[in-house]
């Protein structure tokens, strides 16, 4: 079996990134983003989506989250996007419900070299700013900027919940769940799981 293994590193005048992702792992992670609340949805989302994930950043957290938030996301696509190489083989199709206390979210997403992101909240969903500072808001930018550099078509639904924490954990372990799926491979899949012959 391939290592399906990716090392990502970006430097910018306003972060500095080291990201190690492998594929074929057991839900393993070291990771300080420098962003608590994001450390800890990208915890859940590696030990649920049965990867081994290293992340260490540096931001300009001084102005505030919005640089180290965004530019882990691109990291972290990256990362994805270099580790299936050319995708043979892979489901490329994969979706997860998850409960969080009142919460319920659902992922489903292509991995289909054509990104996008839909975040769609019912009613009652608020976008109110919890303890940690990180509101879902910026749940929506991470993940807008892990489909763009991943190549990843996602749909995220948000069906009810009314606590921040629960809703955003909710949507980082489906995510994760949903990923798992989407990146496992299928022995009767031989080439590329596409008409076309690409993705």
């Amino acid at each position: 079996m391939s290592e399906r293994r990716a090392e990502v590193k970006r430097i910018t005048k306003e972060t500095e990134i080291g990201l190690k992702l492998e594929l074929n792992g057991a839900g393993e992670y070291n990771i300080d983003t420098g962003v608590p609340f994001l450390s800890h949805m990208l915890s859940l989302f590696t030990r649920h989506g049965l990867f081994n994930l290293e992340i260490a950043a540096k931001g300009d957290l001084e102005v505030d989250i919005h640089h180290t938030n965004e530019d882990v996301g691109i990291c972290l696509g990256e990362a994805f996007k270099k580790a299936l190489g050319d995708k043979r083989g892979i489901k490329r199709f994969g979706f997860a419900y998850v409960p969080m206390d009142e919460a319920l979210a659902r992922v489903v997403l292509d991995i289909s070299g054509r990104p996008s992101l839909i975040f769609s909240l019912a009613g009652g969903c608020l976008d109110a700013r919890g303890e940690e500072g990180y509101t879902l808001t910026d749940g929506e930018h991470f993940l807008k900027s892990f489909c763009n550099e991943g190549g990843i078509n996602m749909h995220v639904d948000v069906f009810r919940g009314e606590d921040v924490h629960h809703v955003l954990e909710a949507v980082f372990k489906s995510l994760g769940k949903s990923l798992d799926m989407a990146t496992q491979l299928d022995a009767r899949i031989k080439d590329i799981l596409s008409t076309k012959g690409a993705l």
